[in-house]
């Protein structure tokens, strides 16, 4: 569903990304760890069609997005589901209407549709009885679980999640993972997840893909990213001090 081939970004003379190649396979969890100013963030936003590469290409079911624009990159985006980080939801709209955004923005469905749609999505990450809150009103977990209705009410085919779990603690942090888990075994959607959340996310991935300096240096299933040889993915995992030289 999502192949990129040589995706190269600089800022000015501050190269980014420096060629970066990775499959997700469809139908798949595929989460890119790495440091802090590694890209990840950079790269999640060309698959947005938000930023265009310097080279390379995405492919989307075969179209390369990073010339689109306009009416035709909407179109690739109708696919699209997002939980941005920190949620991103509108403090002036109850968390009713914030779910409910997309469909009235971008569907010609009716009130009544558009209400089963989205009491439907808030019961399926455990929101019943929140309809009229704001999101002022109710706790950190529950803003990500209203965030993560908001994506997946237009059921796209492709769900983007840009650190789901920024400042949540650890328990609810597995909360939010078991929650993805389970709402991707009832959709099906194929997942892009950018995580710092170490060992946690192996627990949600199928596949895991390690960002660093602008480059995949390894892509593989957890077991094998967790046992891998490669001293830059063994210092990263176990949480180790970069040597200095």
């Amino acid at each position: 569903m999502i192949k990129v081939r040589g995706l190269t970004k600089s800022f000015g003379s501050q190269p980014v990304l420096r060629g970066v190649d990775l499959d997700v396979p469809d139908g798949s969890i595929t989460v890119i760890i790495g440091r802090s100013g590694g890209g990840k963030s950079v790269f999640l936003k060309h698959l947005l069609g938000l930023l265009r590469p310097d080279a390379g290409q995405v492919l989307i079911n075969g179209t390369d997005v990073t010339n689109l624009g306009g009416r035709a990159m909407d179109e690739v985006r109708q696919h699209y589901g997002v939980v941005f980080q920190g949620g991103a939801l509108f403090d002036s709209l109850t968390c009713f209407d914030n779910v409910a955004f997309p469909l009235r923005e971008k569907t010609q469905l009716g009130d009544r549709e558009i209400a089963d749609r989205v009491e439907k999505r808030l019961a399926q990450v455990g929101l019943v009885g929140v309809e009229k809150k704001y999101p002022a009103e109710v706790s950190g977990g529950m803003r990500k679980r209203v965030a993560i209705a908001r994506a997946l009410v237009t059921e796209p085919e492709i769900v983007f999640f840009d650190e789901p779990t920024t400042g949540l603690d650890p328990v609810l942090v597995n909360t939010i993972h078991r929650l993805i888990r389970d709402l991707h075994r009832a959709f099906g959607f194929t997942a892009v997840m950018v995580s710092h959340e170490i060992p946690e996310i192996f627990e949600v991935a199928d596949t895991v893909a390690m960002l660093h300096e602008g480059r995949i240096v390894a892509v593989g299933p957890p077991a094998a990213i967790q046992g891998s040889a490669n001293p830059v993915v063994k210092q990263f995992i176990h949480g180790e001090p970069e040597l200095q030289a």
